[in-house]
């Protein structure tokens, strides 16, 4: 989709440079192609760009950045599309941050603008749950997209929530489910995973996180790591994304 946003998504071509063909392609052209990788060298031989699915999260422990990291892995095993990682601003000053224990955030993932969410083909929002819905840290994030739902630039995308929770009765569907309303008044479109995760689904040999509406993970106190289980169910969820993705973008 365009910046414009509109309901139908919008194909992106490589813009052509008049006067450029084979012939007059210099030794640096070569080298910068041959140095592309394969799937930009077939993007731009078929004039189409690659499709980006911004995964925008908060996390204070760790554990949402966890399936994060797995969704980015599951929208890049699906060619032409790529995912992006990006934080939330922090509310918390550092003081209370180091109060309440958090770890320091990775600075190799960069913190997201409003205006720059305009620029995705889809977006996968996650958050932790606090009492049954989004952390404040993302509730903040989306009042400051005023702009954006002005202009309804994000009208039409498909997005997606993951999410994480404390305990089993802790929000893993309530957290996802009242968020839609974020995405009802952008005029963008939700995209549970329903089971399509098949068998995994259903089994209730040990604790998973996670439900129709998206991934998720227990956290426990703060010690529990995701189970390989929680992980899958989020890779999962970044591929079934990326394959609707693709799809409206056809």
């Amino acid at each position: 989709m365009g910046k414009g946003g509109g309901c139908v998504p919008s194909k992106k071509k490589v813009p052509h440079v008049a006067g450029d063909s084979p012939s007059s392609a210099t030794a640096d052209d070569t080298t910068e192609i041959a140095q592309a990788s394969s799937s930009e060298v077939v993007a731009a031989a078929t004039g189409m760009a690659r499709l980006r699915i911004f995964i925008v999260f908060y996390s204070m422990y760790g554990h949402v950045e966890g399936l994060a990291r797995r969704l980015k892995k599951g929208v890049d095993g699906v060619e032409g599309v790529e995912g992006v990682l990006y934080r939330v601003p922090e509310t918390l000053s550092t003081e209370i941050l180091q109060q309440m224990r958090a770890p320091p955030k990775d600075d190799g993932i960069p913190v997201i603008t409003a205006e720059e969410l305009a620029a995705a083909d889809g977006v996968l929002f996650g958050f932790p749950t606090r009492y049954g819905s989004m952390a404040a840290q993302m509730k903040a994030f989306f009042d400051s997209t005023g702009q954006l739902w002005k202009e309804q630039k994000l009208a039409g995308k498909p997005a997606g929530f993951f999410v994480s929770t404390g305990t089993q009765g802790g929000g893993q569907e309530t957290t996802a489910w009242t968020a839609i309303t974020q995405l009802a008044h952008h005029g963008m479109l939700f995209v549970p995973i329903g089971y399509t995760f098949g068998p995994g689904m259903f089994k209730m040999e040990s604790i998973r996180g996670g439900s129709p509406y998206g991934a998720g993970v227990y956290a426990g106190d703060g010690t529990r790591e995701p189970s390989e289980t929680e992980l899958a169910l989020a890779e999962h969820q970044g591929k079934y994304m990326a394959l609707v993705v693709k799809r409206l973008n056809r």
